[in-house]
């Protein structure tokens, strides 16, 4: 069909106008928002730190291994998701078999690794040299390393406040201990355990039987009532089960929780716990790690640092004596009345800490000997 010009130029000016209308459509109707850049990424959360404890015991519920538990425990919920722990308990002394445990937590990422008894140290400085960037820590040794710190708690305090309390509600005077492992720090212990008993009564003697274990709550009965069967109606420990404090409950003696409150064991015979708290030390150097400011060295903490203490005191224990026990804590706190003060004599009569001098870091950490009221020898 032939279409006019003036019908070709009415299409056309039709048509302009339809697409003018379109764009004054288009400049009416806001366009959708342009789809604003994307947010810069949340930067991605960093991993938790991975921190492992090795335990020569079982965590149970009470003693050595309990109260380092109680540590990892306090690091977990002050760190919450900054941190994931992870442990493995009754691991032995013996090199191979520390070693192999303590490589594996290595290998498995974590970054700080505690080894929580004086046997891990040969096997710690070994896997410290095999892994930089990893940060070891040593308790109750004496060996370091760049990678490798030393750390203790002084219980050779707890034992001297808890030997005070021995002597004062001692009726024999014969006092026993059931002891691990003839190392400085049990002897120490042993040590002022005694010496706190003679202040208050100097007649009070100190009788000792060896398990040579850590942990073994059968040999530790076994000792507990060779001590009670020679007349001691006061026992302390330095092992890790309450044994001891059952024995004494069934036997009708006094005994001490050790490293935590065992009164639940022996209610009635539990007079006081020397008390360990880890989480001090724990939760220090977990916050040195995540932060960038750990370093290696060695520290010992004690009543002062809120590393020790005595405490869960028997309902039935006379005022009077936690009186004083309060006010022992205090002089040894403030040191005015220093623990290993001289004149010092050990068991042959000879002196070892002339009079009014103060025994220092190194001379406790070396003791191999008994002092004055300790029966028998210290075994070779």
């Amino acid at each position: 069909m032939k279409i006019s010009r003036r019908a070709s130029l009415a299409m056309l000016t039709a048509l302009a106008a339809a697409t003018l209308i379109g764009c004054g459509k288009k400049d009416e109707t806001p366009a959708p928002a342009a789809s604003a850049p994307a947010a810069a990424a949340a930067p991605a959360k960093a991993e938790p730190l991975k921190v492992a404890f090795v335990y020569i015991g079982p965590v149970g519920d009470a003693g050595w291994t309990f109260a380092h538990d109680k540590g990892r425990k306090a690091v977990e919920e002050k760190y919450g998701d900054k941190v994931k722990t992870t442990f493995v308990e009754n691991v032995p002394e013996s090199a191979a078999d520390a070693e192999r445990v303590i490589r594996q937590l290595a290998v498995d990422g974590n970054k700080l690794i505690f080894g929580t008894t004086f046997g891990y140290m040969e096997a710690m400085l070994k896997v410290a040299k095999e892994f930089p960037d990893v940060k070891f820590e040593h308790a109750t040794g004496f060996k370091t390393a760049d990678n490798l710190a030393q750390y203790d708690v002084r219980t050779y305090e707890g034992a001297y406040l808890a030997g005070v309390v021995a002597g004062k509600m001692s009726k024999s005077g014969k006092l026993g201990v059931v002891a691990s492992v003839p190392i400085p720090e049990v002897i120490r212990n042993i040590d002022s355990f005694t010496l706190g008993a003679r202040s208050v009564n100097p007649k009070a003697t100190t009788r000792v039987v060896w398990v040579n274990k850590w942990f073994d709550p059968g040999k530790e009965r076994e000792a507990a009532t060779t001590l009670i069967g020679q007349g001691v109606d006061v026992l302390m420990q330095n092992t890790d089960s309450a044994a001891v404090v059952q024995t004494a409950q069934e036997k009708g003696v006094y005994a001490f929780g050790w490293d935590s409150d065992m009164t639940s064991f022996g209610p009635k015979a539990h007079q006081a716990a020397s008390m360990i708290n880890w989480s001090v030390y724990y939760n220090k150097r977990v916050g040195e790690v995540l932060d960038g400011t750990w370093k290696t060295g060695s520290s010992w903490l004690g009543l002062k640092e809120d590393g020790i203490d005595l405490g869960a005191f028997n309902p039935d224990l006379p005022a009077d004596v936690k009186a004083l026990v309060a006010e022992r804590k205090k002089a040894i706190i403030d040191g005015s009345a220093p623990i290993w003060k001289g004149p010092v004599v050990d068991n042959t009569g000879k002196e070892v800490v002339a009079k009014d001098a103060v025994a220092d870091d190194a001379f406790l950490h070396g003791i191999k000997f008994y002092v004055q009221g300790v029966e028998g020898k210290v075994p070779g």
